[in-house]
C-alpha cells in the first residue's frame, strides 16, 4: 500500500508540473528574419495563474558541429516571467558573415524553469521545459512572395527505395505533410535552399505535399 500511495502522488506530481509547463507559451513557431529589419521580436507568454518562471533564451548554429559565432543577439537572454504575464525577446544582426543570394537557418531556444513555490524544500524536483523554433535570416535579394511558393518548386524522383526530394530555390522548405500514392512519410522534415533530401518511400504513385509558411500555417496542397 505504501508502495501504491507513492507511485499516485508521484504520478499526480508530475501531472501537475506537466500542466503547469505547458503554461509557456511562444508566439510562433518560427521567426524569420528579413535582412532589411532593424530586428524582429517574439513574444513569451506565461498565462499561468501560480507559477512564476526563469526564462533562457539563445540561438545555435543549424550545423551542430559548427562552433562560428552565431551573429545575432537576444535581449534579455535571461529574465524572471511572473505569472499572467508577457515579454519581449528581441533579436538582432550584429553583422556576421551572413549569405546574400539564400536564407540561412538558426535555431532559437527559450528554457523555462519553474519557481520553487515559498514554504517548499528547496531541494524540491524542478522539470525544464525547452521549446526549439526555426530561426530563418533573409536576404535582401529575396522575395517574400516568392518564398510563400517555393514548395511548389520542389521536385521529386525515386531512386531504387528512396525519394529523392530536389530543392532549386533559395528557401527552406519545410515539409506539413508528404505522401506518395496516399502513403504518408513520415517525419519528412525540411529541404534547404538548392540541396536535395532523400527519403524512404513507402511505395510509388503520386506525390502529393504540404509546407510549412512563414506563419506556421499549412500551405495548399500540391502534386506530382
Amino acid at each position: 500500500m505504501r508502495i501504491s500511495s507513492f507511485i499516485l502522488t508521484a504520478l499526480l506530481f508530475f501531472t501537475g508540473l506537466q500542466t503547469a509547463f505547458a503554461g509557456v507559451m511562444l508566439s510562433g513557431t518560427r521567426l524569420i528574419y528579413p535582412e532589411s529589419n532593424r530586428e524582429v521580436s517574439l513574444t513569451v507568454r506565461n498565462p499561468d495563474k501560480s507559477t512564476d518562471y526563469l526564462i533562457q533564451s539563445w540561438l545555435e548554429n543549424n550545423d551542430k558541429s559548427s562552433d562560428a559565432k552565431v551573429p545575432f543577439v537576444i535581449t534579455p537572454p535571461l529574465f524572471r516571467l511572473d505569472r499572467d504575464t508577457d515579454n519581449i525577446l528581441r533579436i538582432a544582426n550584429t553583422g556576421g558573415n551572413l549569405p546574400s543570394d539564400r536564407e540561412a537557418l538558426y535555431w532559437l531556444n527559450v528554457r523555462a524553469i519553474g519557481a520553487t513555490p515559498k514554504g517548499q524544500a528547496v531541494n524540491r524536483l524542478q522539470l525544464v521545459q525547452r521549446t526549439r523554433i526555426k530561426f530563418i535570416y533573409r536576404p535582401a535579394s529575396l522575395n517574400k512572395n516568392e518564398a510563400a511558393d517555393a514548395y511548389k518548386s520542389l521536385t521529386f524522383t525515386q531512386l531504387g527505395k528512396d525519394l529523392v526530394v530536389k530543392n532549386p530555390t533559395p528557401y527552406y522548405v519545410s515539409f506539413a505533410s508528404l505522401k506518395v500514392g496516399g502513403k504518408d512519410v513520415p517525419e519528412p522534415g525540411m529541404v534547404a535552399p538548392r540541396s536535395e533530401l532523400r527519403l524512404s518511400a513507402p511505395g510509388s504513385g503520386t506525390i502529393e505535399w504540404q509546407a510549412i509558411n512563414d506563419y506556421g500555417g499549412k500551405t495548399p496542397a500540391a502534386r506530382q
